[in-house]
């Protein structure tokens, strides 16, 4: 083994000297100290209180040895801190069971302390500002700024190090309304200087208690862990502290923190960025003040969203903080309280200052939603911006835009009124409405909705429509519904539409709608529309959604208490066997009934005009018309209307034209069928160029009366006369027939079922004796001269209408 080189023992002996030198004078420190803990912490207690406005009381001192090696660490047992108004609020700056504080060696010697590490556990903080303003942290004297540079014994503590541990740490502010509270297990701090400030690097680990900015409206992120680094950097110059952005979790959740804190300004100005790259919505809306969180959670959204916050404000008194967030959905689901979003996609954005120097309220505030896109129950839809103003009165503004398949419709509003089979929709509207409870309320629409190739069937009246077009236009005002194209069976219709002042009374009076329709049809077949003859079937509530039912129930409502007035202009009509043509009506449809005026329809070369009403009162619906005939071919017109429920007298027994003005009233059944025994009224009438064809109960008389007469071709030059109509009863007034082979008077009743009392004059003579009698009263004295037949028309006993001899006439006459 080689000897060690002499320099090398040399330097070896002079390390080792220098070492127990160290620490002899460290021990021997240690001894002063110990010795004179007393004189010490007097001294100690005398230094700190120079700088206060109030007291520092300091229960015991020892040291510690190696925690501060090479210096002297100083442990200290029960420090408070109180100003000197303690005595009026009782709220103390600080009570720390635990403060150790490591000085400089040297500094010690000379009676001067430097504290280079404070750790403080098992203590409480309490920085308390009352109504006044006032504050207990003025037990800090302001460092005077006209002391000499040379007054060393002022130069303040710079720390290396320090350390929270189990403290409870409160900034009580009652006059601004803020209370920020934690629960600090642990904070560690190391501390560089510069010139110009300071830098502090910090790792805490603390519960919030409380983060309320205004204590009227709660706390933020309550009772929630906080846990995470921060660099924080001091410019003594601006006594600007500037928070650099790192990782802090908070709950669960980590967040990027970045924040500035301006104490050059009155109340110390501050701004705090939150980032949150993915986060749900509910952990999120639990991290802010109550009467946010209760609004938010009405919503929720099933993936995780980004979002990130801005608060501006000041601690100081006043209310909340400037808030301005920023969220990114996408291709997420959201619930809301009226529906299920899905595929849904927007950029959203709050502030309470949307308008500057009005005040961060909730009258100031807005929410906008940036190309939010979505489908509600399979329906895409799409609105470029969003905008809810005034969080107190809520008003939401926007542009919807969709199209869709309307049979999906049927999922998102019930088929209990309104049920859809194929076609597409395209919507694109302007709206403007009041929230209430987080749903649009009563919304003012401008914009259109077009329908095409839709079918469709209106459920309460069994109505159904094929290859439907609708193009609803609506304006500030009015609607405007254009372009309409119904089809149901074999009838078409075209409508033009409009309804003055549509949404106020939509919403406030359904039954004062009045919905002006000009309506054009090729052919129009009646029987395809008797569903508004029909009783309405009950509008069944849907369970499965209640606020879904609420609009089918709404639709239903403003279908049957509007009013319609319509104007038809209609080429072709068919109702059972009949066929009119050139076909003009105008109806007025409300919840009571049908009204009919100016109607006019032409069949082959005659007319008719009809006036009237139909009431609605369920299976039968009552009806009251006047009718005007004008050259009706009455073959015709008998057989478009099944003989008027006669049985005996029918189509094939008529020929002729009729002219007639009549007035009756009745029951209609909702299958459009007359129910002939309610019929009441008046009918007179002209029948030119007639003639009674191989008319049974005319035939059975006359081929004994008059065997060589034509009895199956009687005609008239002229028949006209009354019948009163009561039921089944019709009341033939006293009228003259006069015909090719017979003369008659005809008075009596003929009844529809039993009853028929029908008194007719026949005289024997042939009237084609008199036919070259030119002079109107001569021919008229001869009509009754020679032998005249009594009869009498009345029931048989198989039902029939049997004539024979009138045996009371003369009796009666």
């Amino acid at each position: 083994m080689e000897k060690m080189p002499r320099w090398s023992k040399i330097t070896l002996r002079i390390f080792i000297g220098l070492v127990a030198l160290v620490l002899l004078v460290f021990v021997g420190l240690g001894l002063y100290v110990n010795a004179n803990k007393k004189t010490l912490l007097a001294t100690i207690t005398t230094q700190l209180n120079k700088n206060l406005n109030g007291s520092l009381t300091i229960g015991s001192m020892d040291p510690t040895f190696f925690k501060g090696f090479p210096g002297v660490s100083i442990s200290l047992k029960n420090v408070v801190i109180k100003d000197s108004l303690w005595n009026v609020h009782q709220h103390t700056l600080l009570e720390a069971q635990d403060f150790e504080v490591s000085v400089n060696t040297m500094a010690l010697l000379t009676g001067t302390i430097e504290i280079k590490k404070i750790g403080i556990s098992n203590a409480k903080i309490d920085l308390y500002t009352d109504t006044s303003g006032y504050s207990n942290t003025a037990v800090f004297r302001k460092k005077d700024k006209k002391k000499p540079a040379s007054d060393k014994g002022s130069t303040d503590a710079q720390l290396k190090q320090f350390s929270l541990s189990n403290v409870n740490f409160i900034v009580d502010n009652r006059k601004g309304h803020k209370l920020f509270h934690f629960e600090v297990a642990s904070l560690k701090g190391d501390m560089d200087y510069s010139f110009s400030g300071w830098e502090a690097q910090l790792k805490l680990k603390t519960l919030a208690k409380s983060m309320a900015f205004n204590t009227r409206r709660g706390s933020f992120i309550k009772d929630k862990v906080l846990e995470g680094p921060f660099k924080i950097n001091y410019d003594e110059n601006t006594g600007v502290i500037q928070v650099a952005q790192n990782q802090l979790n908070i709950g669960k959740d980590p967040f990027m923190i970045a924040a500035k804190f301006d104490t050059s300004k009155e109340n110390t100005e501050f701004t705090i960025d939150i980032k949150a790259p993915s986060i749900l919505w509910r952990d999120a809306a639990n991290l802010l003040a109550p009467n946010i969180t209760e609004k938010l959670l009405m919503f929720d959204l099933k993936q995780p969203i980004d979002a990130s916050c801005i608060l501006h404000g000041d601690m100081g008194p006043g209310g909340d903080p400037e808030i301005n967030v920023t969220a990114l959905v996408n291709d997420n689901v959201l619930k809301t309280p009226g529906a299920l979003i899905d595929s849904c996609s927007f950029k959203g954005v709050f502030t309470n200052n949307y308008e500057k120097g009005k005040g961060l309220t909730d009258a100031n505030s807005a929410i906008k939603l940036y190309q939010f896109k979505g489908a509600y129950t399979e329906m895409p839809f799409s609105i470029d911006t969003v905008m809810i103003l005034n969080l107190e009165k809520p008003i939401a503004t926007g542009v919807f835009k969709s199209k869709f398949d309307v049979a999906k419709l049927n999922k998102a509003i019930g088929t209990e009124t309104l049920k859809f089979g194929k076609g597409t929709a395209t919507v694109k509207l302007d709206y403007k409405a009041d929230i209430v409870d987080f749903k649009l309320h009563k919304p003012l629409v401008t914009g259109t909705i077009n329908v095409v190739n839709a079918d469709v069937s209106y459920v309460p009246r069994r109505l159904n429509f094929t290859n439907t077009a609708v193009s609803l236009n609506f304006t500030t005002d009015d609607l405007f519904i254009k372009n309409i194209r119904l089809q149901s069976g074999k009838s078409i219709v075209m409508m033009d539409g409009r309804i003055r002042n549509f949404l106020n009374l939509y919403y406030n009076a359904p039954e004062k709608i009045l919905l002006n329709w000009q309506i054009r049809s090729p052919q129009l077949h009646l029987g395809e529309f008797l569903g508004f003859l029909e009783s309405r079937k009950p509008v069944r509530t849907a369970k499965r959604n209640s606020k879904h039912s609420s609009f089918s129930e709404d639709v239903n409502n403003l279908f049957e208490k509007s009013k319609v007035d319509m104007h038809l202009r209609v080429e072709k009509v068919y109702y059972n066997k009949f066929v009119g043509t050139d076909v003009m009506a105008d109806l007025f449809l409300s919840e009571a009934g049908i009204g009919m005026k100016n109607i006019s329809v032409k069949q082959g070369a005659g007319s008719m005009k009809v006036d009237g009403n139909i009431t609605q009162t369920g299976k039968l619906n009552r009806f009251l018309v006047n009718t005007t005939l004008n050259n009706i071919d009455i073959k015709s017109f008998f057989y478009s209307f099944d003989n008027f429920g006669m049985t005996t007298l029918t189509s094939k027994n008529l020929k002729g034209y009729l002219f007639s003005k009549s007035t009756i009233g009745g029951l209609i059944t909702d299958q459009g069928k007359l129910v002939t025994n309610s019929l009441s009224g008046d009918i007179n009438f002209d029948l030119k160029q007639g003639a009674l064809l191989r008319f049974e109960p005319v035939k059975s008389v006359g081929k004994f009366a008059f065997p060589f007469r034509d009895l199956d071709n009687i005609t008239f030059s002229n028949l006209n006369g009354k019948f009163d109509v009561r039921g089944p009863l019709i009341t033939i007034n006293p009228m003259q027939i006069n015909s090719s082979i017979l003369n008659m008077d005809v008075a009596g009743v003929y009844s529809m079922s039993k009853g028929t009392n029908i008194a007719v004059d026949v005289p024997l003579r042939n009237p084609k004796k008199d036919s070259d009698i030119t002079d109107k009263n001569e021919k008229q004295a001869r009509r009754m001269k020679g032998i005249v037949l009594h009869l009498l028309a009345t029931d048989g006993d198989d039902g029939k209408i049997k004539i024979k001899l009138n045996k009371n006439r003369k009796k009666a006459e």
